[in-house]
């Protein structure tokens, strides 16, 4: 990978949740390019693998584990693989999240006509899914946190960095559990800068805008390969004009990994979004 610029992170051990997604295993790649020691972690182990295999053939060193976030006994287990045979974390890197179809309404707002049949309102929202989306993102943030931050107490240049989101700052409408859930990332990652102030853990977020990925694809594209009706309503909201491409996010990263470049900035939140945050739509 072609980094936008250099920094040195040789012998850190980077720990990624989420890190064989789309945004993930670029911000994994990343990492290993700047020269640290990478760890992929995430559910499935062949999409592990790959990313893995695509770092260790580019130069980089990486590992991989396949690893519940939301399941502190099976973090445990491979954070105990970490140490021994990759050493202790210095950056952890929270990507691990998603979304819930059945934690998703139908319309923008409650119809007049809500008998529609198959719409899905307000009212008809699944408590499971609901908690499932809150779990993914707030209970998949601060375990490992718990987890992987063990290691980083009084360590010279650790920091955690959380992936919040556009819906922290401004809800989106259909997906209030998933906007909500990333607006308690954003309010952790300011909790917890506070917190490990005193024992030299920097504690950051990166808030995307809009990406495309695999798993927003359906929403945001037609079968013929066009805008769908929410993509329009997305850009039209956006100055910039267009989605963003995942190695965008790596500037931002890198500036914040990186002590001597960012080393008085804690508890933050930063905006990668093409301007939809300072845009009133009007």
């Amino acid at each position: 990978m072609q980094l936008p610029f250099n920094i040195d992170l040789k012998g850190k051990v980077a720990v990624v949740t989420g890190g064989s997604g789309v945004l993930g295993s670029v911000l994994s790649k990343a990492l290993a390019g700047a020269g640290a020691k990478v760890v992929v972690l995430a559910r499935t182990q062949e999409k592990i693998d790959k990313v893995v295999a695509d770092i260790n053939n580019d130069g980089g060193e990486a590992y991989g584990y396949s690893v519940s976030v939301l399941d502190k006994n099976d973090l445990e287990r491979v954070h105990k693989k970490v140490k021994e045979e990759v050493g202790p974390c210095s950056i952890l890197i929270n990507g691990a999240g998603g979304n819930h179809p059945k934690a998703t309404a139908s319309h923008d707002r409650f119809p007049k006509n809500a008998d529609a049949t198959g719409d899905k309102s307000f009212f008809d929202l699944d408590q499971q899914a609901i908690s499932q989306v809150f779990d993914m993102n707030f209970l998949g943030t601060l375990l490992p946190s718990q987890v992987f931050g063990a290691d980083m107490i009084d360590q010279e240049g650790a920091t955690i960095i959380n992936v919040s989101s556009m819906n922290a700052m401004r809800p989106l409408t259909r997906i209030p559990a998933y906007s909500g859930a990333k607006a308690a990332v954003s309010n952790f990652t300011q909790w917890l800068g506070v917190y490990f102030s005193e024992v030299g853990v920097r504690v950051n977020a990166i808030a995307p805008g809009f990406f495309s990925t695999e798993q927003n694809k359906d929403l945001l594209f037609n079968e013929d390969g066009s805008y769908s009706e929410r993509a329009e309503k997305i850009l039209s909201q956006t100055p910039d004009g267009r989605f963003g491409k995942p190695e965008e996010l790596v500037g931002t990263l890198l500036w914040l990994v990186h002590t001597p470049s960012s080393g008085f900035v804690n508890g933050i939140v930063v905006p990668v979004d093409g301007g939809f945050s300072a845009y009133s739509g009007v």
